[in-house]
Order: C-alpha cells, then structure tokens, then sequence
C-alpha cells in the first residue's frame, strides 16, 4: 500500500538522521563561549542552573502533561511529540536539534466493542454479580472516551470460567500451597493480589497448574495502609479508591514483541505471532478491590494462611467455589471474558541534542517515557515535568551563548515503556555500537517524585561519588536546613568499610528505562526520585498508580503541594548532568565497586563456600580476582589524582576517563543467561537464587540444590563462577595502564 511506502521512506530519512546525530558530527554555533581542551566544571554556571530551577514552571508543565489521557501511539501522546519539539527548538531555550524518531511497535489494547468483564455466574448461566468495568468518576477525569479501561495489556482473549480459588500473589510457591491443601486447581479461576512478583509471572505460574484465567486486584492493605472507605480515600486523601484499578503491562521482556534484538524498523525481520514469547499464556483481568472483596469475602473453603491475608474485612480463604451462606449459590462459578487484541502502532522516541565543546562524541544521556496509561501525573509526567524545565535552563543559557558543555548531552523522551520499556529498547537495538562506544552515563528520571520525605537513587556503584556531590550541595525539601545528602541518610543508609554511614544506592532491575543502558549496553546507570518515608508507610508504591486516579491534582494536592520534591530532584539531577558533561575528569569513581563485589564475595563465601567445596569447586579464583580489581581501582584512582594535582595533556585526560567510562563494560557477557533476553551483565541479572551475590552463581547452586556430583548442574556451578571470575579479570584489565594488558 502507498502509506506503507510513505512511511518506510520517512521512518528510512529518520534513522539516517538520528545516526547523523549519534555520530557526533557536531558544528559548534558562533555564539557559543571560548573554551579550551581543559575546560573544567564551572561551579557558578552550576550555581546560576541551581538557581533559576522553578517549582511554579514543573508544576505548569506537569498540568499541560497531563491534562489528557496519553495512551502510548494516541492521538494526545503524538500531541505531548510536538510540545516536546516546540520546547526544544525555541529560539530563547531551545537546544542545538530535536527530532522525532518512529518505531513500528505491537502493542495490546481491549476491545471498543466487546468490553472485558469479570462476572459471577449461576449454574444456569445467569449473572449474579458484575465487575466494575471502569473505574468510579469521582473528579470527572475518569471519564471519557480517551480513558482506556483497565486490562492487562498482553494477556490474550478468551472467555474461561470456574470455581474461584485465592492464590495470595501468584508465586509457584503460592499454588504449590494450594495443591498442599487438597485443592484441585485445573480449570479455576485464580484471584492474586499485586506484589512478590511481577504482573506476568501470576498468569505464567497459574497455568502451569492448570488454572483456566487469572485476577488481579491490589490490596488495601499493600498499598492503602489498610484504609478502604470512600470518606478515606481519594479524593479525601492520596489513598487508592475502592474501584480503581492497576493498569499494565503482562508481557515477560522488554522491547518490541516482534523484534527483539533488532530496531522496529520497516526492514526489519519480524517474528510470526506463533513463535513470539514471553505474553501471558491465559486470559488475565486486573480488578478493583471494592470487587475483590465481594468475591474474596464470599469464599468457600479452608481459612488462608496468615500471611496471605489483607485489609479487605473478611477472613480470606482459598475456595474452591463460594460459601453456600453467603452472597452466591455454592455452585456458582466466575466467568473471566477478555477481549484484548495485538495492533502494530507507531511510537515516537524525542532526541534533543546539545553539542559538546570539547568531546562532542562523549554522551550524556538524560531520560524518561512519555506515555502513561491514563492521566498518568506521576508516572511519568512528574519526571518529564523536571526534564523541560532542566531543558529550558540549559537551553536558554546555551542560546545565550554563555556556556556550553564539554560533552555532548542527549535529552530524550522515550515511547512506549508502559508496554515494556519498547521506546528505550529500540533506541539501544539501532544505535548499539555507538552508544557503548561514546555514552558516559545514563540518568532517569521517570517518577520524579512518588512523595516528599527523601530522595531515593538506584544506581551501579560508579554513580555513587557524583550523586553524593550533587546532594551535598543542594538544601532539602521541608523545615531545617538540612541538604538533600543529610535528609536521605537519615531514610536509606549503609555502613562503607570505606566511608563509614553513607546514604544507600538501591541497585537496577527492569522498573524503567534505565533497563536496556544496563543490562545490555553496559552503561552506568541511575535513577532518581523523591519518595516516602517507610517506616509510615507499607505501600507497595503510591497509591494510585497506573489508574485514573493519577491527575494533575491528586499531585497538587497529595504527593507534592508546593512542588518543592520536584525542584529538589531537579537540582539533583541537574547538578548530575553539568558535573558528568563538564567535568575535566568523569566523576565516576570505580573503586566504590569494591564494596560491591567484597560483599558479593563474602556472602559466596559464607553461604555457598562449604557446598561448593563438597563438589571440588574452589572460590580461590574469584578471591584472586576480586583482589586484583581492587588494586587496579585503588592505583587508577592514585593515577588520577597525580593527573588532578598537575597540568596534565588532554590525551592522558582523554585515556583515563575512557577506563572510568568503558569499566561497566566490562561485567557484559551475551552468553552468560541464554536464558534471559537482554539481561548481560553479570553483577545485576535476575537473581533466583538466596544467596545475595553474584546472581548467575547464585542461581545455578540454587538449581543444582541436591543434584548428584558430576551433573550438568554442578558443570554450570562451575561455568557461572569461570564467567564472573573472567569478567573481573577483564574489568581489571581495563583499569590498569592502557599500555599495559
């Protein structure tokens, strides 16, 4: 068709165009400053940026993000596409370039003319009770036809009925117990609450039981602090309302469905729908828990254990089927229809671009997705809300002429992550080469602020020493005059053998974009945000997240009035970017890995050592190379600061900060968890196993449990540890003299 010819030739123009980008090419405009090979941070440009942040411009950007539904390839997000172009090629803020780069993406959506719905049928088929098929309007947001209603994104359509059981979270363990109990689970219906694991593995554990359909509510007392009345909830507080629902997606990966590995490009091989994997493998619907309890306090059956119970008023038991006193005959049965069917879409990743000065082909990437699953003022917009205005300070003193970076900072917008990180993914599938080759660091911020009590980060140890400068200097949030460094120690702490009490860094799964940077590029990595105090609260995550509920003034009014968190992550992170494009040296400090693989190799050690040792493996070899690491850490960090003390040549600057950034590299092995797609560096893939260490290690002795010696289990014992031993041998390697091997 001539669309699609159309479209090949434009999506064709703008891959050329974003690889001009990436290349580094870059021509530096007439108006830009003197700058020499030396250049170093400029503490009062940091000052001035620090200063003109305004919380009163996040809140007005984060009011026009999220005034609509922004479903990813809709109408309002490709809209949120053009805002995002107009800001960042305005002539007083804008940056150097900003483009727009799309993607032809399968994506889930339920059916306009066939609703999903959960219902309690009678042995003749008639109903007797009616899941909410969206959400209550309680503000006149919920409403509407750009509201998409809830359903579990992935989860393929068909109409299973049976007797309901409960099964907690959905873990195998979860339904082995059931089984325990003398409860036939082939062909029921299962009721999960959200948490323990992620959304897809309920449904993929369920039918591995041979249960016929799953429902998924979120609990009251995981996210609600146990408060479920109308009078308690939003929009009285920031609480969940009984009918809201968790949106999301089901499917198992990260990236397009139909292309992994590869851009979701036109000429890209895509896979037939027969043989992609990874989505639910039974019909699957996410409920109110206003809905959960009718069917949960109706249950039959013996009482669940203590820890699977919840807030919802009732004593929760496991079925099968409904008390015969109750609201239901005891031979009624829950009827799950879902009608979702798969669309390839176009979705659009945004570029803005500032040209570095001295390196332009060294890249500072900042990012965050643009879709959400309805109004979506937290997730995401709170974090794009920080990006424009962090981009408007920049931009503006760039188009004043009076600075411009060292490196080169990329400002991106990602498509597509609620589906499963797809805009990110495809951006690191089409320009894998060069984004190793030249990017520095990669900084998210998507949540920006889930509430006001301290900061929170979650990064590989090299970000460490960059992100505490940044809170060092920066005041918190709220009464006193404590900086954001001080604030967070108090919430999130650990002892260093180095630095004694320091503020914790939570390590990277595959909760946003920052996923594809770390797992398969080897990028060092972090992610930033504002959040809540735990200890006054068990929610699971802010309470209305991925509903209708998530809108401009459930922000305004409930997670951060004033706005003050999201300046305060503002700073943070634009204090993070200025001191990684314009450092001299990149302020990535490699010898706090150290700490990390000492406490990997400590808990080896303890928890595996004496098992390993029955099977004639020794941890010799990984106690050597972890040595090894931190001796080449410690003299590179001497290196350096005999280079920081003289006038040292741009070239022997050039060399070292290519061993600080090139290190996580290092720890990337494709061939390690065949297994897990994507998932390449050895020190964060999933980890299955108990045991807090190197998680392929960890894992394989979790698997080879009793298995007799000589198995292949054992063999992949021994595989695990070779690989990790190798890696930090490599990683060594990399921080000695370059001259050297």
């Amino acid at each position: 068709m001539q669309w699609v010819k159309g479209l090949g030739l434009g999506l064709g123009a703008a891959a050329l165009l974003a690889l001009g980008i990436i290349l580094g090419h870059f021509a530096i405009p007439q108006n830009s400053p003197s700058i020499s090979a030396t250049q170093d941070l400029d503490l009062e440009i940091l000052e001035t940026v620090m200063g003109q942040l305004d919380a009163s411009r996040i809140r007005e950007n984060l009011r026009e993000l999220s005034r609509e539904p922004h479903l990813a390839s809709s109408s309002r997000d490709e809209a949120l596409v053009q805002l995002l172009l107009q800001r960042w090629t305005d002539p007083a803020s804008g940056l150097d370039s900003a483009e727009a780069f799309e993607y032809e993406v399968l994506l889930s959506f339920p059916s306009q003319e066939q609703p999903n719905s959960v219902d309690v049928v009678g042995s003749a088929g008639d109903v007797l009770y009616s899941c909410r098929r969206s959400e209550e309007n309680l503000t006149g947001e919920q409403g509407g036809p750009d509201v998409v209603p809830p359903y579990a994104a992935y989860a393929p359509p068909g109409t299973p009925q049976g007797l309901l059981v409960y099964a907690n979270q959905g873990r195998e363990e979860d339904f082995t117990e059931l089984q325990t109990q003398g409860i036939t689970l082939e062909g029921t219906i299962a009721l999960t609450r959200y948490g323990g694991i992620g959304r897809g593995a309920k449904a993929v554990n369920a039918a591995k039981y041979g249960v016929a359909g799953v429902l998924v509510y979120t609990d009251p007392g995981d996210i609600n602090d146990g408060l479920s009345l109308p009078n308690e909830t939003f929009p009285n507080s920031w609480y969940l309302p009984p009918s809201g629902v968790e949106r999301g997606s089901y499917y198992e990966y990260f990236g397009d469905p139909l292309t992994p590995y590869l851009p979701a490009n036109p000429s890209s091989f895509r896979l037939d729908l027969t043989n992609v994997s990874g989505f639910p493998p039974i019909p699957t619907q996410p409920i109110g828990f206003q809905d959960a309890k009718v069917l949960l306090c109706n249950l039959n059956g013996s009482l669940a254990p203590a820890a699977w119970q919840g807030a919802l008023g009732c004593d929760y038991r496991l079925g099968p089927g409904f008390h015969p006193e109750g609201d239901f005959p005891e031979d009624s049965q829950v009827n799950v229809s879902v009608h979702n069917h798969l669309q390839l879409r176009n979705s659009s990743n945004v570029l803005g671009i500032i040209r570095g000065a001295v390196e332009p082909d060294r890249y500072v990437l900042y990012g965050n997705h643009r879709d959400s699953w309805v109004h979506g003022a937290v997730d995401p917009s709170s974090g794009t809300a920080v990006l424009l205005e962090l981009s408007r300070i920049l931009g503006t003193l760039l188009k004043k002429g009076t600075w411009r970076p060292r490196r080169s900072i990329m400002f991106a917008s990602w498509g597509a992550e609620e589906f499963g990180l797809i805009g990110s993914t495809e951006f690191t599938e089409e320009f894998f080469s060069k984004l190793q080759e030249r990017t520095v660091a990669y900084l998210n911020v998507d949540i920006s602020v889930f509430a006001n009590a301290t900061l929170r980060v979650q990064g590989t140890p090299p970000v460490q020493s960059v992100i505490f400068s940044a809170a060092k200097e920066i005041r918190s949030p709220g009464p006193g005059d404590l900086s954001i460094y001080d604030n967070w120690i108090r919430y999130f702490n650990r002892s260093s053998p180095v630095y004694g009490l320091v503020p914790s860094l939570g390590s990277l799964g595959a909760g946003s974009d920052y996923a594809p940077f770390i797992h398969f590029l080897g990028i060092s990595s972090m992610d930033i945000a504002y959040t809540y105090d735990r200890s006054k609260t068990s929610a699971r995550i802010y309470p209305t997240y991925h509903t209708a509920f998530d809108t401009f003034d459930y922000v305004d009014k409930f997670v951060d009035p004033g706005f003050s968190s999201h300046q305060a992550v503002a700073r943070t992170a634009g204090s993070v970017i200025l001191r990684l494009s314009d450092s001299l040296f990149l302020p990535l400090n490699v010898s706090d890995y150290s700490d990390t693989l000492r406490s990997f190799l400590q808990a080896a050690q303890q928890d595996l050592g004496a098992l390993l040792e029955q099977h004639s493996i020794s941890l010799e070899p990984l106690v050597t190379a972890v040595e090894k690491f931190e001796a080449a850490a410690a003299a590179l960090g001497r290196y350096m600061s005999t280079l920081q003390k003289g006038s040292p040549d741009p070239l022997q600057v050039r060399m070292l900060n290519d061993q600080l950034m090139l290190l996580e590299r290092t720890f990337l092995n494709p061939r390690a968890f065949p297994e897990e797609r994507y998932y390449s560096h050895v020190l964060w893939a999933p980890r299955t196993g108990s045991t807090a260490t190197f998680p392929g290690l960890a894992n394989a002795c979790s698997r080879a449990g009793d298995t007799s010696p000589g198995s292949e289990a054992w063999a992949e014992v021994q595989r695990q540890l070779s690989i990790v031993v190798v890696a930090l041998e490599g990683a060594a390697a990399t921080l000695r003299p370059v001259a050297d091997l």
